[in-house]
């Protein structure tokens, strides 16, 4: 039996992944990453590095991001505490879900994580406080590379389950510029 149940999101790129749990009267463990039985699913992709953020309110808003060549990041999102809406937004251009976002819920409870492939800008919105999300990349962080795209861009119309009028967001998000005016991948 696989140590990972894998679903097709609308976006065939970006790929929910369930690692199977054991659970008892103690809880459950869990392996959250394995190479080997990732790469026997298709997904034999090399993280080389971990992140993990910490955001105290709800309604925190981190997003949309990502880097560009040749710094550009997969992603595997999941969640240690806490729940967030997550979305993948295709920014490939010439591709046939270009402009086409994907969310999902991550919670610590559901224990499902995402794989945002490079090509693809990445955020999330915190819907509990105290939020610990945690992700491998597979390139390094660089600034002369780190892009994004608002997280309120029209063109994209993402759904956010916003749970109060506005979303914390931070000086840099807020700044972030539309789907038409950012660096893009051809």
């Amino acid at each position: 039996m696989s140590k990972f149940q894998t679903t097709a999101s609308p976006i065939p790129e970006v790929k929910i992944i369930e690692p199977r749990r054991f659970e008892d009267d103690r809880g459950y463990f869990a392996e959250t990453y394995n190479r080997p039985a990732l790469a026997a699913l298709g997904f034999d992709t090399e993280f080389i590095q971990d992140n993990e953020s910490l955001s105290v309110r709800t309604g925190t808003l981190r997003g949309l991001h990502y880097q560009t060549p040749p710094f550009a990041q997969a992603k595997l999102v999941r969640v240690v505490q806490g729940r967030v809406w997550d979305v993948a937004v295709d920014i490939r251009r010439g591709s046939p879900t270009f402009r086409k976002w994907f969310g999902l819920e991550l919670s610590a409870g559901n224990g499902l994580q995402l794989l945002v492939p490079v090509g693809f800008a990445h955020g999330f919105l915190t819907l509990e406080p105290d939020t610990v999300v945690a992700y491998k990349v597979t390139a390094p962080y660089s600034g002369a590379n780190d892009a994004g795209i608002a997280w309120n861009d029209a063109d994209l119309q993402v759904a956010w389950p916003l749970p109060i009028d506005y979303p914390v967001l931070s000086e840099k998000d807020g700044r972030l510029p539309r789907l038409s005016d950012a660096v893009l991948f051809d």
